[in-house]
């Protein structure tokens, strides 16, 4: 077997599908700045003459998959197989694995960090700070800068996979009560409570998204709402800008109808004008989609692919 890889594949990952499946060609994107499109893709196999693809952000589409129907298996080291045409896949029989997960201590670690930041108003007394405001008066900051603790706050998850259950187990010891809807979720933790989306929005502390984006999801959560947040609820986005109607968040935000939020996904990227609006508010800490960005997720997304990719072996040498 021939396997071209472009997705950041470390050393040891590529020496082990060596070892066990034949010949490794790593071509990463990153040697190029960006994702390869379709055209490119289709030269890069048809040169390397590769019969499996380990990809990321690539555009393996209808026509890249109808041009190498000979692959054994697509690999896609992403959340979600997005940029992958599945469909077309199937038709001609070739298994697509991706690599759920991966990112998940990373985006839980970030989301600890930038709602702690926000509910403690690091940025602002850091940027007050910065601007040498700090006079003979020591109190200034220490009252205009004071914050509230995680601590016995209800976060509430919209949607509860990898990622909302590895911020339920992180800030346990805060500690802090758990709160999630996720009508696809029968089996959790006990401590955890199961309940409406209506009740995760008026009752919660936190309210966190942690939905896929598809035909259901796209615009769900909306003024209704959002509008029953309370006043000193912290709304967070760390999962897709489309699952949520902009122009709603944007209302309750400049109306400070919520106490704020933290935003890491917006609906263009590089944002537009109305996404600056959101991003510039006093009550919002925007990050430019970095919450699933360290570079141990590029290991996580090789132990998983790997075990993926092995298991799907063993199976095929049996059959």
């Amino acid at each position: 077997m021939r396997i071209l890889i472009t997705a950041p594949y470390n050393e040891q990952g590529q020496q082990i599908l060596a070892e066990k499946l034949g010949e490794v060609i790593y071509r990463p994107w990153k040697d190029i700045g960006r994702a390869f499109n379709e055209d490119e893709l289709i030269a890069l196999l048809k040169e390397t003459k590769a019969n499996a693809l380990i990809t990321e952000h690539d555009h393996v589409t209808e026509k890249v998959i109808e041009a190498n129907s000979h692959l054994q298996f697509i690999g896609v080291c992403r959340g979600t197989p997005s940029n992958v045409s599945l469909v077309t896949a199937d038709n001609y029989g070739i298994p697509v694995f991706h690599t759920p997960a991966r990112n998940a201590q990373a985006v839980a670690e970030l989301f600890l960090a930038t709602v702690i930041d926000l509910m403690r108003n690091t940025y602002a007394g850091a940027k007050w700070l910065k601007g040498k405001n700090w006079t003979e008066d020591a109190h200034t900051s220490y009252l205009q800068f004071k914050g509230n603790e995680m601590a016995g706050k209800t976060i509430g998850m919209v949607g509860f996979g990898a990622v909302g259950q590895r911020i339920a187990k992180m800030v346990e010891s805060f500690p802090c009560a758990i709160k999630f809807y996720d009508p696809y979720l029968e089996v959790f933790d006990a401590q955890y409570t199961k309940t409406t989306i209506e009740d995760v929005f008026e009752s919660c502390d936190i309210v966190s998204i942690h939905l896929p984006v598809n035909s259901s999801t796209i615009g769900m959560i909306d003024k209704g709402l959002i509008s029953r947040m309370r006043p000193d609820a912290i709304f967070v986005n760390t999962a897709r800008a489309s699952v949520v109607k902009r122009d709603d968040l944007l209302d309750a935000l400049e109306n400070n109808r919520i106490r704020g939020a933290v935003l890491d996904v917006f609906d263009h990227e590089p944002p537009d004008e109305k996404d600056y609006r959101i991003i510039n508010l006093p009550n919002v800490l925007a990050t430019p989609h970095i919450a699933g960005a360290t570079h141990e997720v590029e290991d996580h997304h090789v132990a998983i692919m790997n075990g993926k990719i092995m298991n799907w072996y063993a199976k095929e040498k049996v059959n």
